[in-house]
């Protein structure tokens, strides 16, 4: 079988050529199935290292030549002073070289070779600079150098990450006409757009076609003010982004046109799938991407991802902790927690980690903190670079933290780590994938003081460590900038980890036995073997699977999609995720005539929030006490200049409340006294619903559409 890779990045061969953790999954993914006797063969660019990639790895010219004009078609509200359409001409030329049997193509031209020491545009480009096209230039020169130099040859392409090669399955259906496998390597906003005459000069040029119709969200209805405070919201924290109308949704438009999707992880796989219990799950089922996943489940699997075997092949023990510490400025007596991630404030949660970390050692907590935060650069980081705040904190507490920005090689990084007692990883949004770090530490004992996230869930971190395969500690999911609740859950599990390394050391042994035992299981021999029987049934039958097993179905709650034969096969298994998920239309149906089993799931409808699940289930019930319950959770109290709304719900840990607008929508985070939460909004009361977004335990979050059940003076 010869698989062809198509990847923006594909250097961890070389610290020089590397920029982010995509690198490594592609080499080593390459690598594995090149060692089980495939022809893997790894098309990307070269990044303007021509000359490192000859003196270095004594790569050859390739008697490629291409003469090309890239099609621009740019949006004038975002590309002001640029003509609408416009071209680049371009020539683009290959080097080649092979290392550990895998053929590897460097592509340049004028728009590959630019950035290169980020290689990536970064988003200020846009609007700005025509360099911020060089992905889009990748897709084409991607295309056109599979079609000329391969041809029919190519059984398999996988392109790693959509949003670097949504035109490229349409393009290659239309020729060669090989299968395409789309792997998604890490958590872009499920919802990102291109400007749709974008879309179409590039497939013109690539001579595709493709449904952009079914890629196009419709617009909200004017009355949908949910909808409108849900999408302004995302918009504001990350979870979501705007477009402008009829813009492409380029991740629905690469699933659409895919023969499979490949995932890191399970959890990556469902959440990207369902969104479940975050901010984004209800506003994600108005999205066209959300109909074209449903419509395409089929295609998905999990091809996993792994440490490499270098990492695992050295010794924690063989590392001399004392001396390593000792050498960083800190005290080898007191325990270690170590943080190694790009520089990514919001979505490594690095803001809430600092403030929780100057907040624990200036209460005189005993402890080092090795915190690596990479700029993206092996060399050193020009004078004054780096975060400014967390430079201050670090200068606080001398001998406490040591505080690095740059990119080090892997000998560095396992010293760090297998120094280590515990491994910090707070990531945020939902937008981490496998986090090779995080394993990379666990795999030298860390325990790990993790996000609960989905996409991260195979590390093993709990909520409660207690859990005989717990492998460290759980903070709550987050989907806020500078989130008080996650900086605050950091606080209390430093303080438990410092408390459990002095005073209970066979415990600590347990976790930090469990986190290197869990690590370990996810090697590239396990993920080869995944991903190449997927490739192998691919060529073989043309695809994965005909239909989403009835089972997947009923986990996700896609009632709708079951037929008579599938309700009545699995009905148990139907009535059993129902109860626990409070879904009242399904046990309405199903269950009708046992109260015993709607009360349960009335309970489980209020653990998560499902008001209106509740209110169907009181009222099947005929229970006007559990009716009320839910009818009377929000109160306002109208005064002369303002107004309070309070809104009731013990379980919630945070309550924002959004009065909508024609203008905008006014946000209060609310105050929370007892079991109730107060915002005060100015001007006269409004009778309009409010919408509430809601923080529950464990990080979950759910919306709340609700009108004052009473309204009386202040």
């Amino acid at each position: 079988m010869h698989v062809v890779n198509l990847a923006f990045e594909a250097g961890a061969f070389d610290a020089a050529l590397m920029r982010s953790g995509t690198s490594s999954l592609v080499w080593h993914s390459a690598r594995e199935l090149a060692a089980r006797g495939h022809r893997v063969s790894v098309v990307t660019p070269a990044h303007g290292r021509a000359d490192h990639l000859r003196s270095v790895h004594g790569a050859t010219d390739v008697e490629y030549h291409d003469s090309y004009v890239l099609p621009l078609s740019l949006d004038p509200a975002v590309w002001p002073g640029f003509p609408a359409e416009t071209g680049v001409p371009l020539r683009t030329t290959a080097l080649r070289m092979e290392r550990n049997g895998v053929e590897l193509y460097f592509l340049s031209n004028d728009l590959l070779d630019r950035l290169p020491d980020t290689f990536y545009p970064d988003e200020s480009a846009e609007g700005a600079d025509l360099s911020y096209f060089k992905t889009l230039a990748f897709q084409a020169d991607g295309v056109r150098f599979i079609r000329a130099f391969f041809g029919a040859g190519a059984d398999v392409v996988q392109a790693y990450e959509p949003v670097h090669h949504y035109a490229v399955p349409a393009a290659l259906r239309a020729e060669p006409g090989c299968p395409v496998v789309s792997t998604v390597a890490t958590n872009m906003p499920v919802n990102l757009k291109v400007y749709r005459p974008q879309v179409e000069a590039v497939l013109k040029l690539l001579g595709a076609e493709a449904d952009l119709d079914r890629c196009t969200d419709v617009p909200l209805a004017e009355d949908d003010l949910p909808g409108r405070v849900m999408r302004d919201h995302l918009a504001s924290v990350r979870a979501s982004r705007r477009a402008g109308p009829g813009d492409v949704c380029v991740y629905a438009l690469t699933v659409d046109q895919a023969d499979a999707v490949d995932f890191m992880v399970e959890g990556q796989a469902e959440t990207y799938t369902t969104f479940g219990d975050t901010p984004f799950e209800e506003y994600f089922r108005r999205l066209a991407v959300s109909r074209v996943i449903r419509e395409n489940a089929h295609k998905f699997f999990v091809g996993g991802c792994a440490m490499s075997e270098s990492w695992f092949a050295r010794d924690p023990a063989a590392v001399d902790r004392r001396a390593v510490l000792t050498s960083l400025g800190l005290d080898p007596d007191l325990p270690t927690f170590y943080h190694a991630a790009r520089y990514s404030v919001e979505h490594k949660g690095q803001l809430e980690l600092m403030r929780a970390v100057d907040e624990v050692l200036t209460a005189g907590g005993a402890a080092n903190f090795l915190l690596r935060f990479s700029l993206g650069t092996a060399a050193r980081p020009p004078e004054g670079s780096g975060d400014a705040f967390f430079s201050e904190i670090a200068a606080r507490h001398p001998g406490r933290i040591h505080l690095d920005w740059r990119m080090v090689d892997e000998d560095t990084l396992f010293q760090h780590a297998a120094a280590s007692d515990f491994c910090v990883f707070p990531g945020k949004y939902e937008q981490d994938t496998f986090l090779i770090a995080q394993g990379e530490a666990m795999a030298c004992g860390a325990v790990p003081i993790a996000t609960g996230q989905e996409v991260t869930r195979h590390f093993g971190q709990s909520f409660d460590p207690r859990e005989p395969e717990a492998t460290g500690f759980a903070v709550p999911r987050s989907f806020r900038t500078d989130d008080e609740l996650l900086r605050a859950a950091l606080v209390r599990r430093f303080e438990e980890a410092i408390s459990l390394f002095h005073g209970d050391r066979s415990e600590y042994r347990r976790l930090s036995g469990n986190a290197r035992a869990r690590a370990r299981r996810f090697t590239w021999a396990r993920s080869g073997a995944l991903r190449e029987a997927a490739f192998l049934r691919l060529v073989e039958h043309g695809e994965l699977a005909r239909s989403v097993p009835v089972p997947l179905l009923i986990a996700r709650g896609w009632y709708d999609l079951l037929d008579d034969a599938a309700r009545a096969a699995d009905r148990d298994l139907l009535v059993r995720t129902a109860v626990a998920t409070g879904a009242a239309d399904v046990l309405v149906r199903e269950a009708p005539d046992d109260p015993a089993l709607l009360r349960e799931a009335f309970r489980h409808a209020y653990d998560r929030a499902r008001f209106a699940d509740c209110a169907t289930l009181a009222h099947h019930l005929g229970d006007e006490d559990l009716a009320a319950t839910v009818r009377e959770r929000l109160a306002a109290r109208r005064g002369a200049d303002s107004w309070t709304a309070e809104y009731r719900f013990p379980l919630a840990e945070r309550v924002e409340m959004f009065l909508p607008g024609a203008d905008g929508h006014l946000a209060v985070v609310a105050e929370r006294a007892d079991h109730v939460f107060r915002a005060t909004f100015p001007g006269p009361y409004q009778d309009t619903p409010l919408v509430v977004l809601l923080t529950l335990p464990y990080g979950r979050s759910a919306w709340d559409t609700v009108s004052p059940a009473r309204v009386t003076p202040l």
